[in-house]
């Protein structure tokens, strides 16, 4: 960390909020330390100066800066696909440039056969952003998962003429919304793409399910690279443990069938079905054992 520390090469400046995202593209290079992101070295070559190029883009509080300080908008690589083969980018894509508004979450874009994509949650708002998202096709729909992650969700929507989702539970945050989804049961969105009603994080929490391939978990649950498992983060749960641990039960009675765990908060990971469904039984157990405990950011070890 020495030529970091005295502003030669990459660094990480005193704008990190620790939200971890920095961590996810960049692995290795990027670590916390004494409760924020650091640089760990410096990258060996071209691929690992990617990653950090990926993170500094990704950053939510532009923390991650290259040498000279200026991010090269020729570098930027979002949004970037998370799955296919060769020249194919697969069906989903990470949008990057996370909001402080949604305290740093991820946000995606699904890609559907017809060449449309819908938004799961927002990246920051710019009308330069917006237009890089519809560059793979249309956009239909922006699917919020709860209300932590509705910022810009209207102004994407209007700009892409898209109908904005959410869950009554969570509808004060976005009471503009044009589809609000109801109740606990499952709601089909479009041709393979569910909603699912997930109570716990917050009242309106919500899972989308693509394909039988990609559950966007919005910050119900994620891949924690401390564990190696799914997990939640019960120190940041607002509504109720006790829901989410029943939303998680009935989730595993009903064998959700998904290969890629895609979080808002916390790693992804692409796991066969069989692996994430044993996976989601047990976090249904552990979950069960949970109490509720005072909101607690610093007790999260992604």
């Amino acid at each position: 960390m020495g030529t970091e520390q005295a502003g030669h090469g990459w660094r990480v400046d005193g704008r990190c909020t620790n939200c971890d995202v920095a961590r996810q593209l960049a692995p290795g290079l990027v670590g916390e330390v004494a409760g924020r992101s650091a640089v760990l070295r410096q990258p060996r070559d071209a691929a690992e100066a990617e990653l950090l190029h990926a993170a500094a883009h990704a950053c939510p509080t532009r923390s991650v800066r290259p040498p000279g300080g200026r991010l090269d908008p020729a570098r930027d690589p979002f949004p970037m696909p998370l799955d296919g083969v060769g020249s194919d980018p697969g069906a989903v894509l990470l949008c990057g440039h996370n909001s402080p508004h949604t305290a740093g979450a991820n946000s995606y874009l699904l890609r559907r056969p017809d060449g449309t994509s819908m938004m799961i949650d927002t990246p920051r708002w710019s009308p330069a952003l917006a237009a890089r998202y519809t560059a793979p096709g249309p956009v239909t729909d922006v699917l919020l998962t709860h209300r932590d992650h509705a910022a810009h969700g209207r102004r994407y929507a209007d700009r892409f003429g898209a109908r904005l989702w959410i869950h009554e539970g969570d509808l004060a945050a976005a009471p503009d919304a044009d589809r609000v989804l109801r109740g606990t049961g499952p709601a089909e969105i479009a041709d393979g793409v569910l909603a699912l009603p997930f109570p716990g994080h917050t009242r309106g929490s919500v899972l989308y399910l693509a394909d039988g391939r990609y559950c966007f978990s919005g910050d119900s649950f994620y891949w924690s690279r401390t564990t190696a498992d799914i997990e939640v983060v019960d120190s940041v749960t607002w509504y109720s443990v006790r829901e989410l641990a029943a939303s998680l039960t009935r989730a595993a009675a009903e064998e959700l069938c998904f290969e890629w765990l895609l979080p808002g908060h916390g790693d992804r990971r692409h796991l066969p079905h069989e692996d994430m469904a044993a996976r989601l039984r047990h976090l249904a157990a552990r979950t069960r054992q949970l109490r509720p405990r005072p909101v607690d950011f610093t007790a999260v070890r992604w």
